[in-house]
């Protein structure tokens, strides 16, 4: 049976060769991005739809229900599609996890290391021509920070926040961690309250699901308590930072942030993060932590393995 496979947003995942392999199951799409009016007509008559964030709502699901009996999803979340929808419909709906641990955790450590080196600043200071009328051979205006002694406290000690554990612990720092959920009891690790965790780390990093427990958590009133001279990074979900909170709390307190993820993706031109003023406190990355190559390559076979248990094949 040939079956017709559909990729709306195959442009998610870059450069890669998933289309050599979907084209053995059958009829094979795929598309670089697919708008929310495109997306049933370009499902029409679809076995198998892969997606990583177009949305598939109970309308397009009701549509599609004659034909449809899988959706891939190219990520670990699956908040894009209406899945009690799907379950009575009786569609299959996959997607793959522990792929992103190595290269989130790993894009945690860099964003660590350049804001404790005052990268952003640095780079500008060079690009910008200022180092070239200098006199001096060096630069030293903004502090270069060691991890190695500082506290670094967690939020949403997982699979990925164990794995920061475990690369910061490897350059000297001290574990703490709270946990989002409440039901995280860590043997290993220090378990704190949010406010002291931001009031004692010197690091903050942020691993944790968008839920209503971590919606807004960081906000206007407890940022404050986050020191001078402190990185706070959320490789988690865009919306446990209130980034307007943030930016206003940047402007009056001189720490840093890293973030890999924003409410909206991608961010409105006007988002307050985007504002010269902080320009220097701010390493901003497209929500891309989890894209490394040897992370896609697992997802790949993820998608792969979800394709072939379905059709049962070895």
């Amino acid at each position: 049976m040939q079956h017709k496979i559909v990729f709306l947003d195959a442009k998610s995942l870059g450069n890669n060769n998933l289309g050599q392999y979907l084209s053995e199951f059958g009829e094979y799409t795929e598309y670089e991005i697919t708008s929310q009016n495109e997306t049933l007509q370009r499902c029409n008559d679809a076995t198998i739809i892969i997606t990583n964030k177009v949305i598939l709502d109970s309308n397009i699901l009701e549509s599609l229900k004659d034909s449809l009996k899988l959706i891939c999803i190219t990520a670990t979340g699956t908040n894009n599609v209406d899945l009690q929808t799907a379950q009575k419909l009786g569609i299959e709906v996959k997607n793959v996890v522990g792929y992103s641990t190595k290269s989130v955790a790993q894009h945690t450590l860099m964003m660590a290391l350049a804001l404790s080196a005052k990268i952003p600043y640095y780079d500008d200071y060079c690009k910008s021509k200022k180092y070239a009328q200098n006199p001096l051979f060096t630069n030293l205006d903004e502090k270069l920070e060691l991890i190695n002694g500082k506290n670094w406290g967690i939020i949403g000690l997982g699979t990925i926040g164990l794995e920061v554990a475990r690369l910061a612990n490897a350059f000297g720092a001290y574990i703490s961690y709270y946990s989002t959920s409440g039901n995280n009891n860590n043997p290993d690790f220090q378990q704190k309250d949010l406010d002291t965790l931001l009031k004692e780390s010197s690091i903050i990093s942020i691993h944790a699901p968008l839920n209503e427990k971590t919606k807004n958590l960081l906000n206007k009133d407890n940022l404050d308590l986050i020191h001078e001279g402190a990185i706070l990074i959320n490789v988690g979900r865009g919306g446990i930072i209130n980034e307007n909170d943030l930016a206003e709390t940047l402007k009056v307190k001189k720490f840093y942030a890293g973030l890999d993820v924003f409410e909206n993706e991608p961010p409105k031109e006007d988002n307050p993060l985007f504002s010269k003023e902080i320009a220097n406190q701010l390493l901003l990355t497209p929500h891309n932590a989890w894209g490394y190559e040897n992370s896609k390559k697992k997802l790949i076979k993820g998608i792969l393995d979800n394709i072939k248990e379905f059709l049962r094949l070895d």
